[in-house]
């Protein structure tokens, strides 16, 4: 009798041991729920904050497009002499007006296309198009930059035997004008190379190197982060969003590639990015 008793006694112990742990199961299970509605809440309010920068940044780029578009155009009329010829002191104080005008476009049309990135509205638009043909291009976008200098010599080196490519050749050049600018922007005297080169069997590298200032090795692994910009005294005279780089590699890996830098204090620096011969999949929802 008195083992029955203790076996009885077991038993109820073990179910109130297991009703207190069904209990605490079920207030921990409570805690896990009221924890994952409350990161649903945030992450919901992350996402209307992330759009709503978005949005401002795409009006604000929007509505600053219309007045820099006209202060370019009345420059260039003033340059052309339209009312009269200017003489050398106007004409240096209109094209510093054009020079800052054309800086702010640039930073402009830097936080638009971030702002569509981040919306994910940007569009990509591949296409077959021969290398050679978008080296020309670049070569004359930045003809009437370099001209007169003297100081700056920018080389557009014969690649080898490529085939044409199939990816988003605006995109391609947009990357690459980005790296020439940088690099004409801190080469004082000296010379920039364009080149391309197979990478592999499917992949084509684009670089630009140049005979700059070059870049501590301490920042080049954030480089390409939003808003860097390089501590130099030729920094401080250039202004810029620090967008340029970070853009670079968003448009990159959009088009299935990658970026990187070497550089070398004093040396010089070598950016490049390295993009497959043919972009398979495009997932893109239309520009607005």
């Amino acid at each position: 009798m008195s083992g029955q008793s203790t076996l009885e006694e077991e038993l109820q112990r073990q179910r109130d041991e297991n009703a207190a742990l069904r209990a605490e199961l079920e207030e921990t299970n409570q805690g896990v729920l009221a924890l994952y509605g409350e990161l649903d809440q945030q992450a919901e309010q992350l996402r209307e904050v992330s759009e709503l920068k978005s949005r401002f940044l795409s009006y604000m780029s929007h509505e600053f497009r219309t007045p820099l578009g006209s202060i370019l155009s009345m420059t260039r009329l003033l340059e052309d002499g339209m009312d009269g010829p200017l003489n050398d002191e106007q004409l240096k104080q209109v094209r510093f007006i054009s020079a800052g005008a054309i800086e702010l476009r640039d930073m402009v049309d830097d936080l638009l296309d971030l702002a569509k990135i981040e919306a994910g509205r940007i569009s990509i638009s591949p296409a077959w198009f021969d290398l050679m043909d978008l080296f020309a291009a670049l070569r004359g976008m930045f003809r009437p930059l370099i001209e007169g200098e003297g100081s700056v010599d920018l080389r557009f080196e014969a690649p080898p035997l490529l085939p044409m490519l199939y990816t988003d050749d605006k995109k391609l050049a947009q990357i690459l004008r980005n790296f020439i600018s940088n690099a004409l922007k801190f080469t004082p005297g000296g010379h920039v190379v364009v080149s391309a080169r197979p990478e592999g069997d499917d992949h084509i590298r684009f670089s630009v190197r140049d005979t700059g200032i070059g870049i501590p090795e301490h920042m080049l692994g954030a480089l390409f982060e939003d808003f860097v910009q390089v501590d130099s005294p030729i920094q401080k005279r250039v202004r810029g969003t620090g967008l340029g780089l970070a853009l670079c590699r968003r448009f990159a890996e959009l088009l299935g590639g990658t970026v990187g830098v070497q550089s070398t204090v004093g040396a010089g620096s070598e950016f490049h990015v390295i993009l497959p011969i043919k972009l398979e999949q495009v997932e893109s929802d239309d520009a607005s």
